[in-house]
């Protein structure tokens, strides 16, 4: 009975939430399911009930039917929870279809920063270049990652030290290291991070990511050196996949 009374009805915590970014370059839903079939190939858990954030930056002048295009969505195994740049006169819309207003802040000028009345300010005498290097903090797992699990390194590089299956989901602000057999999949700069990389001892992946840009390997994964670490990296628009050769 005690701890009845004691015991709170509800409670709120800081929790992860890893949501995947769509970005429409269409208003079109014929266009867009066509898309969505190509993109995932009659796989039916292709996203695997995945949050997405609909981005319609490229379209925020063009009248958007959410009654056809959530539930296009939703068949796909993408579940919408917000919607990004959106014009102010379509928030109420938009939130009565149960989305949220994802309301992306942007870098201010100095000038706009510093108050009107404020002096400008004084330039100093130049100085010698300096290098900064900032520590960027990691996550260490040394567990397997199995089939059904998700780890997101928030703001950090994600080290792992055993294998990640089949099924598994592993995310990273930063890069991602391996050292290890990747079998899941694998989504590194998640926050747009193109500078980001994939590395591990094996590579078997269904799926990597970087920045967004994301491949998959049903046709089997390329030809690569035996016995080498493989790494994962953007070049261009493209996902490029090698092997790790060791310098003598």
């Amino acid at each position: 009975m005690q701890n009845s009374l004691t015991r709170k009805p509800i409670e709120i915590k800081i929790s992860t939430v890893v949501a995947v970014a769509v970005l429409l370059h269409e208003a079109s839903v014929s266009v867009l399911e066509t898309a969505l079939k190509e993109m995932t190939a009659g796989s039916p858990d292709f996203f695997d009930d995945e949050f997405a954030v609909i981005d319609v930056e490229a379209i925020a002048d063009t009248l958007v039917d959410w009654n056809a295009l959530l539930p296009l969505f939703r068949q796909h195994g993408l579940h919408p929870v917000a919607v990004r740049h959106a014009r102010e006169t379509d928030h109420a819309l938009i939130r009565s279809h149960g989305l949220s207003i994802d309301v992306v802040s942007k870098p201010r000028l100095e000038t706009e920063l510093r108050p009107p009345e404020a002096p400008a300010p004084v330039v100093a005498a130049p100085v010698e270049p300096q290098i900064i290097i900032r520590n960027n903090p990691a996550m260490v797992v040394d567990t397997p990652v199995r089939a059904g699990q998700r780890i997101y390194a928030r703001g950090a590089d994600l080290i792992i030290t055993a294998a990640v299956n089949n099924g598994a989901e592993v995310i990273a602000d930063g890069s991602i290291h391996i050292y290890a057999p990747l079998r899941g999949r694998a989504l590194a700069g998640a926050t747009g991070n193109t500078g980001a990389r994939i590395f591990a001892l094996t590579m078997e992946p269904e799926l990597v990511s970087i920045a967004g840009i994301y491949r998959t390997f049903e046709n089997g994964f390329p030809p690569l050196q035996p016995n080498h670490p493989v790494q994962v990296r953007l070049n261009g628009d493209s996902i490029e996949v090698s092997s790790l050769k060791s310098v003598a």
